[in-house]
């Protein structure tokens, strides 16, 4: 997959923008407030039709102006696709493919993949689970168009339950079979996500481990695990049994809390080194090479369940890692396929030195 053409308007803030691409390097070049990580985050609405930086459709409307739309040509394997995203300030976003809109998001996903590395990728350590399981949910999203379906219907029908159980507490009432029907299909379609982070996460940890291993030049093992309320007691002959008992269990609970306390939206991911969370022992360099690697373990594994190449989003990392890790991370780059990539970067000179050792084409825009 490659973007062949990119048009912005109203975008953030860019007024108009429009750029040609090379089919394997491109460098966004330009002083801190330009826009440039802008263009990245366009690149990456594309993909999966929202914000990288967790901001809202309309809040990336430029000031003062009605709408945004984001516009590209995209080579696909057999022919040649019109992407477009349009923001009215006071509509739904369209997302269509060659004049088509979709009837849903879940549709989208995956046509485009990406992968984006930017300093905000701290998060994924720092921040609480939910951080995590957002992101685990973007890479499944991306290699599984049922995934993001049984995801919405799960997080439906659990809001439905909460709602239900702050009603009995405000009304001082109780009627635990009304409770119950949302029992089923908590359990289905939660099973379903469980089964798939599972198995997704069971594959992509060797591969985080080998990345890391030729990025840090490091001893230490480092590990993703996944972390489930339904780990101990799924069983793959009745797989929606462990989920209902789950939720029989913690009704008490429930009812005492006011919300679905028990879960797969309380699902987490472990990222050790040395069988310690890295948070609490990994130095700021091995954090940022195993946050790498991460991503690049998320890219190969996106290309091997898709046979798609992502397209890489490279966001200021330049300035982040010191000269071993930027030369490790120039060979792998080489090494791999990793088909088209973006980069932002500060400094016009440096990029045009790290471009220099990676042996493809490049294009260097001033923003």
């Amino acid at each position: 997959m490659i973007i062949k053409k990119l048009s912005l308007y109203n975008f953030k803030n860019h007024s108009e923008k429009k750029f040609e691409f090379s089919p394997q390097i491109n460098c966004f070049v330009g002083n801190n407030g330009a826009g440039k990580t802008n263009i990245l985050d366009a690149l990456h609405y594309l993909s999966v039709g929202k914000s990288f930086l967790g901001n809202t459709d309309f809040n990336n409307i430029k000031r003062e102006e009605d709408f945004f739309t984001i516009d590209a040509e995209v080579q696909n394997e057999d022919s040649e696709d019109i992407i477009k995203i349009s923001q009215p300030k006071e509509a739904k976003k369209i997302i269509k493919k060659n004049d088509k809109s979709y009837d849903r998001l879940a549709d989208h996903i995956g046509y485009l993949p990406s992968v984006m590395i930017s300093p905000y990728d701290s998060n994924l350590i720092s921040d609480s689970g939910e951080s995590r399981r957002r992101f685990l949910d973007s890479m499944i999203s991306q290699t599984d168009s049922e995934y993001l379906f049984d995801l919405i219907q799960y997080q439906k029908t659990v809001q439905q339950r909460n709602a239900l159980l702050k009603y009995f507490a405000k009304n001082r009432t109780w009627d635990k079979d009304s409770l119950e029907i949302y029992d089923a299909p908590i359990s289905k379609f939660g099973t379903n996500i469980f089964e798939k982070r599972r198995n997704f996460v069971e594959k992509l940890g060797p591969i985080v481990q080998n990345f890391y291993k030729i990025i840090s030049g490091g001893k230490e093992m480092v590990s993703v695990y996944y972390q489930s309320d339904l780990s101990d007691s799924f069983d793959s002959v009745q797989p929606d049994k462990a989920f209902r008992t789950l939720l029989t269990e913690s009704l008490e609970r429930d009812r005492m809390l006011t919300y679905t306390s028990k879960g797969i939206h309380k699902d987490d991911l472990l990222f050790e080194m040395d069988h310690v969370l890295i948070k609490k022992i990994g130095s700021q360099g091995q954090q940022k090479s195993f946050l790498i690697s991460l991503k690049l373990a998320q890219m190969s594994l996106v290309k091997e369940l898709t046979n798609k190449t992502p397209i890489l989003l490279l966001d200021d990392i330049f300035d982040k890692l010191d000269d071993t890790r930027v030369s490790q991370l120039i060979e792998l780059v080489n090494q791999e396929s990793f088909g088209q990539i973006f980069i932002t970067d500060t400094h016009r000179e440096r990029t045009e030195s790290v471009v220099k050792k990676i042996n493809e084409e490049s294009i260097i825009f001033e923003v």
